[in-house]
């Protein structure tokens, strides 16, 4: 019987980052809305803190979760020892009523890693991915130059402020535009069983090892829908959640997922998903599913 490694196992980027293939967003730990702070806040440190102790050494968050409240959980998680590499954006700010609002000026983007290096508690930042994306839903990439506000990250890390640079919602051709400023470990977009529209940008990616993240690889704020998932996970006696974070792993070496969670149970069910191997006739129905 084949088994899976521990987490979905490792992939390390060209630049030396070693990522667990499973890590954790924390976008779920702030209020409803990702305003505000959570109802229990104490059950939200013991779920960064469950996902430290069980080998993930990924954690995805945001200074404009909450705003503040995600940074400010996963530092109070964190110990000196844990060796975990915090994945933080910039790109985006909250209004006073919660809206969601584009900040990429270099003068934004300072004050947000700065805000970011103060709720995180530390004195560099390892790794800052650019937010770029936006569309009519809110999270497609684009299409527009990204020269300014990366080049604003860039001298920030030639500064010593962050170590690592990484994209979000964006395009292959902003991706080749980024990489010729400074180098990029992680392009962070939406994917997941019936969101795919960067099979292309995935493959180049692995040639060059650098990271995709799949966020929202259990589809967001619409949890997934597939009868095709339904009867696979049926057939293999496990959740459709974990049948869905399985056949991510399984899809390129350089994939790594971030489900979130606010509950320590519910996290232990998303990490048991790497243990999961989808024969290839289970991959081939599940490559037929489209949103």
């Amino acid at each position: 019987m084949t088994t899976a490694p521990a987490l979905g196992g490792s992939f390390t980027t060209a630049q030396g980052l070693t990522l667990t293939r499973t890590g954790y967003g924390a976008m779920q730990l702030a209020g409803p809305g990702v305003w505000g702070p959570p109802a229990d806040r104490d059950e939200a440190v013991r779920v960064v803190r469950a996902a430290i102790d069980a080998g993930v050494n990924h954690i995805d968050t945001a200074d404009f979760y909450g705003p503040h409240v995600t940074n400010e959980i996963v530092r109070d998680a964190l110990t000196a020892a844990d060796d975990v590499h915090v994945v933080t954006k910039v790109g985006s700010v909250r209004g006073d009523d919660g809206a969601w609002l584009h900040a990429r000026s270099p003068e934004q983007l300072r004050e947000q890693v700065v805000s970011n290096l103060r709720t995180l508690g530390t004195d560099v930042l390892d790794v800052v991915n650019l937010r770029v994306g936006g569309g009519a839903d809110g999270h497609s990439p684009v299409p527009g130059s990204l020269a300014e506000p990366f080049g604003a990250l860039a001298q920030m890390r030639d500064e010593g402020l962050v170590r690592h640079l990484g994209l979000s919602v964006v395009d292959a051709d902003q991706v080749a535009e980024a990489q010729a400023i400074a180098p990029v470990v992680t392009v962070q977009n939406w994917y997941n069983l019936a969101h795919r529209g960067d099979e292309a940008l995935i493959a180049s990616l692995a040639e060059q090892r650098v990271a995709y993240t799949a966020f929202w690889p259990l589809g967001g704020f619409s949890p997934l829908q597939s009868g095709t998932l339904d009867a696979v996970a049926g057939r293999l006696g496990a959740a459709p959640q974990a049948v869905a974070l399985a056949w991510l792993l399984q899809r390129s070496p350089n994939m790594v997922v971030i489900p979130g969670t606010s509950k320590v149970a519910h996290l232990r069910e998303n990490l048991a998903a790497a243990q999961l191997v989808l024969p290839d006739d289970v991959v081939a129905g599940l490559d037929t599913v489209a949103g």
